[in-house]
């Protein structure tokens, strides 16, 4: 399966849902390698500079902080006092008994015994009439407070706890993009769409920020007796822990929860939804829970930095992840997550070593130019079909570079002539293209447009059957859009077979000593990864089936590298072989003198086509 395929789907929205929780594990491993190279470019580029030096040239040494402690102790004993607002900023109502959401008096710092479920967790709930800032599109949120028992968050009570106190504030609403397109059946006219969605997208709405309401969340007390020092603290922890200057103590981390809040939970709230619930837990979080949930909100921190948009765009992905991590065995989870970073890793090895391939070949022989044409096709519509369904500029940059690195694969396939003195409307010079010497002369040339005659037999019938129904079923803006999403779609779907092509070079050749081996081992390596998930994640039949269509034509590049072997004995026309690379001794020089055959593409024609990346010797 192409790799730059699988973002163009997530580029479609609704329209295309992830096909299984593998590729989209894959899909994000991706992502997140390519946020961290982002990111650490960035840290790079605005790292503050050396220390500034003083007038004998010596540095300046940055102020050193004592070690801080924790300003709860084991078992301090603490009340909570929660608050709903509309406001964001520090919360001052205390007088408006509306405000208040729920108070919780003795609780112990660290008590994982106590509690309704025996681990230290308390729940309230609440059903109200949605308040009116809801309904007019606007926020509510959640302020917390947690003070030592004996003291009050308010500052008015002759017990107000000071500064010993831990706040927090919380947006309960989330804020979600509803994007308006104007599609119908380009046969007969009819949609599927409503018609409120119809007159917005008549009225060239392009998207509505609309406000979606998850009644649950998750209020986390962190437990922690580290000892923290003010300046030294890592990424998050830097962010999270807050130091009290004058005690030199360091405040209990406050951490707002809704990680397991699928996106699919979340409902629209506007003036026809008449009442809410809101259901707060609040239970006390281990450090290294709570630092793999802060690493979740880093990379959706990044997501929306990269993306330009403060709006969170689909949470297909997110939920996907979720679901696995609920429904999936441990054991299999772990292994999943092992498997999917060496996925990523041998993804690039193969990305890395085919530029490799290219970027040292020098002749064409054996190799189907027409399939790194088609290719450069592939990745034409697929970028240009991201374009067309608005995607973020992230998926549009890791497409174009791919893009960008076929088109420029088109100097070593093919003889670029830029003619100056022919002019195309009188401005811009002609660009003539032509097949190089090594494909032309060698018998390539030949055996890759019989492979693609054969090849139109089949692909050009299933192109114009897959059209009629993408016509006659799906709903499109234009013909342009429909045109795009049809060869987008037959790609996904029969693209594999256009592999086909270099098998039958292979076969006539009777070589196989001319295909990058090294970035074929990656890709069949993740390709059997492939395999085995596509039996223990849940997923269609027919998609199950379809994990299959690589393997056979990897199966058969296999087949071919074992039945074209080479004859480590055997010398060629420059007298070496691989048992004598220096060269052969005189009298087996002289034994096969005479008698060796012409060179010709096949392996066992000598070493000089053992290493996958060297060149075939050209048919006499």
């Amino acid at each position: 399966m192409d790799v730059a395929q699988q973002p163009a789907d997530q580029a479609n929205g609704n329209q295309q849902q992830p096909a299984n929780m593998w590729e989209t594990i894959k899909s994000i491993g991706m992502r997140i390698l390519f946020f961290y190279l982002v990111s650490t470019a960035i840290r790079g580029f605005m790292s503050p500079q050396s220390p500034a030096k003083d007038s004998n040239g010596s540095s300046t040494p940055a102020k050193i902080y004592a070690a801080s402690h924790n300003m709860f102790g084991p078992g301090q004993q603490f009340d909570f006092y929660m608050y709903l607002s509309p406001h964001a900023e520090k919360f001052s109502e205390f007088d408006n008994k509306d405000a208040l959401f729920w108070i919780e008096k003795g609780l112990f710092y660290g008590d994982w015994t106590s509690g309704e479920n025996g681990d230290g967790s308390r729940t309230h709930s609440l059903t109200t009439e949605t308040p009116e800032v809801l309904k007019k599109n606007g926020s509510l949120f959640l302020h917390v407070f947690i003070v030592k028992s004996g003291k009050s968050p308010v500052p008015t009570d002759k017990n107000y706890a000071g500064r010993e106190k831990i706040y927090g504030s919380f947006q309960l609403n989330k804020h979600k993009k509803k994007h308006y397109k104007l599609t119908s059946n380009l046969l007969t006219g009819e949609t599927a769409q409503t018609e409120e969605d119809r007159k917005k997208a008549e009225q060239q709405i392009k998207f509505e920020v609309l406000n979606y309401w998850h009644p649950n969340l998750t209020v986390n007390l962190v437990n922690d007796y580290t000892v923290w020092t003010r300046g030294s603290l890592p990424s998050p922890l830097d962010e999270a822990v807050k130091f009290d200057p004058i005690s030199n103590t360091y405040y209990p981390i406050l951490f707002f929860n809704n990680y397991w809040n699928l996106g699919s939970e979340y409902t629209p709230i506007n003036e026809t939804v008449p009442t809410i619930n809101l259901t707060i837990t609040y239970s006390p979080l281990s450090l290294f829970k709570w630092q793999l949930y802060a690493s979740q909100q880093m990379r959706g921190k990044w997501s929306q930095l990269l993306s330009g948009d403060v709006f969170e765009e689909s949470d297909d992905d997110q939920d996907t992840i979720k679901q696995a991590l609920l429904e999936t065995n441990p054991y299999l989870l772990g292994i999943t997550m092992v498997v999917s970073i060496l996925h990523t890793v041998l993804e690039f090895l193969a990305f890395k070593n085919d530029i490799q391939f290219w970027r040292t070949r020098k002749s064409l022989e054996g190799l189907s130019v027409r399939s790194v044409l088609f290719n450069m096709f592939q990745s034409l519509v697929v970028f240009l079909y991201i374009c067309d369904n608005e995607a973020s500029w992230v998926v549009k940059l890791s497409i174009g570079v791919g893009l960008l690195i076929e088109l420029w694969k088109i100097p070593k396939v093919l003889n670029v002539e830029i003619k100056h003195d022919e002019k195309i409307f009188g401005i811009f010079p002609k660009v003539a293209f032509s097949d190089k010497g090594s494909y032309v002369e060698s018998s390539t040339k030949e055996f890759d447009q019989m492979a693609f005659k054969y090849l139109s037999w089949l692909l050009f019938p299933l192109l114009g059957c897959y059209a009629v129904y993408s016509l006659s079923y799906n709903e499109y803006r234009s013909w342009y859009s429909w045109i795009l999403g049809m060869l987008y779609g037959f790609l996904l779907t029969f693209g594999f077979i256009t592999m086909t092509p270099q098998l039958f070079i292979n076969y006539k050749l009777k070589s196989v000593a001319h295909l990058p081996w090294r970035m074929l081992t990656y890709k069949f390596i993740n390709t059997f990864i492939d395999d085995l998930f596509a039996f223990v994640i849940r997923m269609p039949t027919l998609y199950r089936i379809g994990c299959f269509r690589d393997d056979i034509i990897f199966l058969i590049y296999i087949y071919q590298r074992w039945i074209y072997r080479v004859d480590p004995k055997r010398v060629n026309e420059f007298g070496t072989s691989m048992e004598h690379p220096a060269g052969a001794p005189e009298e087996e020089n002289l034994a096969i003198e005479g008698t060796q055959p012409a060179a010709g593409p096949s392996n066992n024609q000598g070493t000089a086509n053992e290493e996958a990346d060297q060149e075939p010797k050209k048919t006499k």
